[in-house]
């Protein structure tokens, strides 16, 4: 059933997208090989794109480079001190991106159910974007773990737009990631990548309906797309 009486609605990724959070994902990802002896592996800059492919992606590269291999047995193990070493220091590194919430602020203003759909846990997000002092701003949040599948299936886009109080069908995604892109076409919505997220203006070879090079620019993008 679709929502024909929501509002247009857009839906946000997080990290890479809203927020530069790769300085505190590397940090969880090395605090993990710290604690095994193995010093600091991934740098917070150059793997920055790898910290926007999860904990797992991270610990695999750190365990390529320390043995020349990934063992997915300690990867699996290390993923939940990597979960904790996260939940303990969410927020030392992270910075919005220029622009992002008064941008959010606009959409609002002119009618728009706003939310966010993110790969990140629920409760870690949730968490986040407390301490970043911007959950408010949103009037839904879908994690990872919300519902049995996560992006790319479209089902937790589309939760996330109904539960904005938006038409899925009168939607769109604002990401940063091939994952994003991907979510889009199974929703049937356009899409928007951000060309100042971890991959840069690199993403423009999905070919999603708009690329952004920042905020100020949101809201005509957005009215091209879906009115």
């Amino acid at each position: 059933m679709t929502n024909s009486n929501g509002k247009r609605t857009v839906i946000f990724d997080l990290d890479g997208t809203l927020a530069d959070t790769s300085g505190d994902l590397i940090a969880s990802a090395n605090a993990c090989f710290h604690a095994l002896g193995h010093g600091k592996p991934l740098d917070p800059i150059a793997d920055a794109l790898t910290a926007f492919h999860g904990g797992r992606a991270m610990l695999r590269l750190g365990f390529e480079r320390l043995n020349g291999k990934a063992d997915e047995a300690a990867v699996d193990r290390e993923f939940p001190n990597l979960l904790k070493a996260y939940e303990a220091d969410i927020d030392r590194h992270t910075v919005l991106y220029p622009g992002a919430m008064d941008a959010v602020g606009r959409l609002h203003g002119a009618g728009y159910a706003v939310g966010i759909c993110t790969n990140k846990p629920e409760g870690l997000a949730r968490l986040l974007l407390t301490r970043l002092g911007i959950l408010e701003s949103f009037t839904s949040l879908i994690g990872a773990d919300t519902l049995p599948t996560r992006k790319p299936d479209p089902a937790p886009f589309v939760a996330a737009a109904r539960q904005a109080g938006g038409d899925p069908n009168r939607a769109l995604l604002v990401g940063d990631t091939v994952t994003d892109r991907d979510t889009a076409k199974a929703a049937g919505v356009p899409c928007i990548l951000v060309g100042f997220g971890p991959e840069g203006a690199g993403v423009a070879r999905l070919a999603p309906e708009a690329m952004l090079d920042h905020y100020d620019a949101l809201d005509a993008t957005v009215a091209q797309l879906i009115g």
